[in-house]
């Protein structure tokens, strides 16, 4: 399940962000963060589309239309 190690990722990179001492550095794990969200989001997505859920209901969490939901995240997972 892809979405279980993104959330390790994001779980280590929010530690970072705790734990890093100045602005440059905390700047800089607050970025790996964000990606690292980025990843779980997306591997997410893709869970819930591989388990036969519809662009409509990820539309619906995002407050978007199918269409919305397709553009925002089809390129990304490579679905045709």
């Amino acid at each position: 399940m892809a979405a279980k190690g993104s959330l390790k990722q994001v779980r280590r990179a929010l530690e970072a962000v705790e734990s890093t001492e100045g602005a440059v550095d905390r700047l800089a794990a607050a970025r790996r963060l964000r990606e690292a969200a980025e990843q779980l989001e997306l591997a997410a997505v893709a869970e819930l589309r591989d388990q036969g859920g519809t662009w409509a209901q990820i539309g619906g969490v995002y407050g978007t239309t199918k269409q919305g939901a397709q553009q925002r995240f089809r390129s990304a997972l490579r679905e045709d």
